[in-house]
């Protein structure tokens, strides 16, 4: 078991990753003193599938609990989900000082985030994520949001997990396609800083697609090592440090929305964002790395990660685009790959290079 310090003063917490080790986490659980009472939100699914496991670690803890669950899809990151799941709390909570477990991916920890955000002016919440996407990434930070009709995350701010427990052997039930998502993310952070991780990965790809303990284990500590460090440097992104961490989203998330958050996940519509992002830097001639897009490409494709766009229409990716909530002062903003572990940051990327990357997307 390991722990990765997220340093933001009186509000830090402990990242938590180890093999099964959800039993020796009860002691943690009482030094935190943040409640007795607990509301689970998660979906049907991972109910079934963890809520015994999750009842007896809080049971040994000696906190009385409740499930609140949501539906399995982004969909749930929407205000009507958000606003029914506070109400139904809020008649659990009426005399009770609860705090929130997110208990699922990175959809139900950024709507657990939201909802503990908002309520009474803030519950204390913990996050144990349960794919690899959300262990490496979307449960660290305090990025909690949901989505409206026409853009994702736009409705959100930062608000920190007082604990994230990160168990890789809550992975052994994940579907092919969610690791796959997760090891996009993975990819990303050796993009943006560690060249050794991404080349770990293109070495241990089958391994990891496989879930195999010591690997698994491995990437989930260098990546959240990577975004602890960031986030406690630049948690709001005030300094332009945090905005690396948005690599291929800016393409990606118009992908998910332009796709009706059907067509992609957020994994797959990440991998082809870093692509887009990638053929971009080529183009405007930033990278060193001759061929570095054609790099990505041949991980990517071991991994059965797409590759290649289709099923959308670029007008709405481009239109998507124009939502961007990473736009500054109306001009767009990317962060491009100089070469495997560094990227840089540029803005007003001209629109005919934006346009001509999707349409390599959808021709390759």
């Amino acid at each position: 078991m390991k722990t990765v310090r997220v340093d933001l003063k009186q509000r830090s917490y402990d990242i938590i990753i180890g093999h099964n080790i959800l039993p020796e986490i009860s002691g943690r659980l009482k030094q935190l003193n943040i409640g007795k009472d607990a509301v689970i939100i998660t979906n049907k699914k991972i109910k079934g599938l963890l809520g015994g496991k999750i009842g007896a670690l809080l049971k040994k803890s000696a906190i009385t609990f409740r499930f609140e669950t949501v539906p399995d899809s982004e969909r749930s990151k929407s205000k009507e989900i958000a606003f029914r799941t506070i109400d139904k709390i809020s008649k659990y909570a009426r005399k009770k000082e609860v705090f929130i477990i997110a208990l699922g991916g990175g959809v139900i920890g950024d709507l657990s985030g939201f909802i503990a955000s908002i309520y009474k002016r803030g519950l204390p919440y913990i996050q144990i994520p349960t794919t690899l996407l959300a262990q490496i990434d979307s449960s660290i930070g305090g990025k909690v949001a949901i989505d409206l009709d026409y853009g994702k995350n736009l409705v959100g701010s930062f608000y920190q997990p007082a604990m994230v427990i990160c168990d890789t052997s809550l992975l052994q039930t994940l579907p092919k396609t969610e690791i796959q998502s997760g090891l996009s993310e993975a990819l990303k952070y050796g993009m943006i800083q560690d060249a050794n991780l991404f080349a770990y990965i293109e070495k241990k790809w089958r391994d990891l697609t496989r879930l195999k303990t010591k690997p698994v284990e491995k990437v989930v500590y260098k990546c959240a090592a990577i975004k602890a460090k960031i986030v406690s440097l630049d948690e709001r992104e005030k300094k332009g440090l945090r905005t690396i961490l948005n690599f291929g989203h800016t393409v990606g998330h118009a992908i998910e929305t332009a796709g009706g958050f059907k067509k992609y996940n957020h994994g797959k519509a990440v991998a082809l964002g870093m692509l887009a992002a990638a053929k971009i830097s080529a183009d405007l001639k930033i990278s060193q790395a001759p061929q570095l897009h054609e790099r990505l490409k041949k991980i990517l494709d071991k991994i059965k990660l797409p590759t290649q766009l289709s099923g959308v229409k670029p007008n709405a990716v481009f239109k998507a685009l124009e939502f961007d909530k990473k736009f500054i002062r109306g001009k767009n903003r990317f962060v491009l790959p100089v070469k495997t572990g560094r990227v840089i940051i540029k803005t007003a990327i001209p629109e005919e290079t934006i346009k001509e990357s999707i349409s390599w997307l959808m021709r390759k």
